[in-house]
């Protein structure tokens, strides 16, 4: 009798198989949801780290402002301020002597002749620039109690904290050998305030010599430039109009005022100052950078978004194939060009275009025309928008050929043309993945370094928006550019490299805060639509 081995039922081989898909299954959902995790992991380790490291520089910033007025660097810089902006006066009339100098060169002057002519100008800059000395020479004296009685400040606290450790540590015999000097605080303070007097006797005979330095002020030949000089006495009156309120400020100085708490956490918020390694007081105001990063940005995207979303709905609706091979490989290349690149353009080209063009003879009705700076707001945005034109292109195309096929047949079944079709319907049905594209490449454009390390200019100050749309030609930092420049010159726990990462949590918390907003925009965009 011949017998014949078990065949497996149908059910069972479907059991097998239904097993095996599970497990492939559960495999995929545990890798991917693994890396989520890891993801999650990570963006929460930076958020720690960049909290730990950054929270300490507001105690430390606190302390530093209170030796600032203790010391009476604060009653120093009242008078500083004073000789500063004279000095700045003095810059902005050496600039308009070099713009008369060309205009009479232009005219068909020779530079011999050029400098004859402005004999009594130079004779005019001379002396509103000796105005000035008295004034530089009080701040100096003044300088060297202000630091005397900073030092001593400081070497009692070090002492200090030197010996509390010792007494926290249990070796209180040697924290006993330590003897803390006495400060004569009082004593200099009382020194620095007795020059009130003699700021008022100088300020005062400024005041009567600028006055009458403006009254026999010579006339300049090119109009434009005339104009700019009569600006420039209007800025000497507010100036001389500022000493009695200097003298004042000086007079009710009272050292032993404190200082808020709040303090350390407002004067980085809204200084519009960032001094760093300097031996008179560091400042880290945030409010220069956060503007020049501003600007940059918004130029980047002012430019970048037409170009970017224009040329994705050509591509995708208007051009034809071989258009389309044309096109798109070489927008989606500059990608690959390193920013490195871009920003060596930037010097060599892209600025130097734009200096050449403000001096043109056909852009000499432009206010603010001819810029001096080749390295601006404007240079380092144009680069930024060649960086971002290909995320917002790719993106943007993406969002389009996405949107069902029905809706064009459907609007030209209505009697829609192409841009109506285009207007009308592709692009709001697209809308949201066209703003997710413009928003990676603000992304990209804020986050970006290079380039505006070395096509932005560098100068931590804030433009002078007076000017209007001149002040897009002003040279600028940015968030980013200050921590890549400085952060490896830093030491580790000081309170410059606490600033630094107060820069980067900030810059952090504006990613966030974009993100957040546009998927706010997004949703409420669906719910309008839906």
């Amino acid at each position: 009798m011949e017998i014949t081995a078990p065949i497996p039922s149908v059910d069972v081989a479907r059991s097998e198989a239904r097993r095996s898909r599970d497990l492939v299954e559960r495999s995929i959902k545990y890798f991917f949801g693994g890396n989520a995790i890891i993801a999650l992991v990570v963006l929460a380790l930076i958020t720690i780290f960049l909290c730990r490291e950054g929270f300490g520089f507001f105690g430390q910033n606190l302390r530093n402002l209170r030796v600032y007025r203790t010391a009476g660097l604060e009653y120093v810089d009242i008078i500083r301020a004073q000789a500063e902006q004279h000095a700045a006066l003095t810059r902005s009339l050496n600039q308009i002597r070099l713009r008369e100098f060309k205009a009479l060169l232009q005219h068909g002057g020779t530079a011999p002749e050029a400098q004859t002519a402005l004999g009594p100008f130079d004779q005019f800059a001379s002396a509103f620039g000796d105005a000035g000395d008295e004034l530089n020479g009080l701040t100096s004296d003044l300088n060297d109690e202000a630091m005397g009685l900073k030092e001593a400040i400081a070497k009692r606290d070090e002492m200090m904290a030197e010996r509390e450790r010792l007494i926290r540590g249990g070796q209180a015999r040697a924290a006993a050998q330590i003897v803390v000097p006495p400060v004569n605080q009082a004593a200099a303070i009382a020194t620095l305030r007795a020059s009130a007097p003699t700021f008022r006797l100088t300020s005062s005979a400024i005041a009567a010599r600028l006055a009458g330095l403006l009254k026999s002020a010579p006339r300049l030949t090119s109009p434009p430039v005339e104009k700019q000089f009569r600006q420039w006495k209007e800025q000497v009156r507010g100036f001389v109009a500022t000493l009695p309120a200097a003298y004042e400020q000086l007079v009710n100085w009272n050292p032993a005022l404190p200082v808020p708490w709040y303090r350390g956490i407002t004067a980085f918020l809204f200084g519009h100052d960032w001094i760093t390694a300097s031996f008179w007081q560091d400042w880290y105001g945030i409010r220069p950078l956060l503007v020049g990063s501003i600007m940059v940005s918004s130029v980047a995207l002012i430019i970048a978004i037409p170009f970017g979303v224009a040329a994705a709905i050509y591509v995708s609706e208007i051009a034809g194939r071989s258009e389309k091979k044309l096109i798109k490989p070489y927008i989606e290349f500059i990608a690959a060009i390193p920013s490195v690149v871009l920003g060596f353009f930037g010097i060599a080209v892209v600025g130097e275009a734009i200096r050449a063009a403000s001096q043109s003879h056909w852009l000499s009705w432009v206010s603010f025309f001819p810029i001096s700076e080749r390295l601006n707001v404007f240079t380092a945005g144009a680069l930024l928008a060649l960086m971002a034109i290909p995320t917002i292109f790719t993106l943007s195309e993406d969002a389009l050929r996405n949107v069902p096929r029905g809706f064009k047949e459907a609007s030209y079944a209505l009697g829609a043309n192409r841009l109506q079709t285009i207007g009308r319907v592709l692009v709001p049905a697209s809308l949201s993945g066209i703003i997710s594209a413009i928003l990676l490449g603000l992304g990209r454009v804020i986050g970006e370094t290079m380039v505006v390390l070395l096509c932005a200019g560098n100068r931590i100050q804030i433009p002078d928006f007076s000017e209007g749309l001149g002040a897009f030609f002003q040279p600028v930092h940015t968030m980013t550019g200050i921590i890549a420049q400085e952060m490896g010159e830093v030491v580790r726990g000081s309170i410059h490299y606490r600033a630094l990462f107060m820069v980067g949590l900030v810059l952090f918390t504006i990613t966030l805060g974009i993100n957040y907003l546009a998927q706010k925009i997004v949703q409420r965009y669906r719910m309008s639509i839906g």
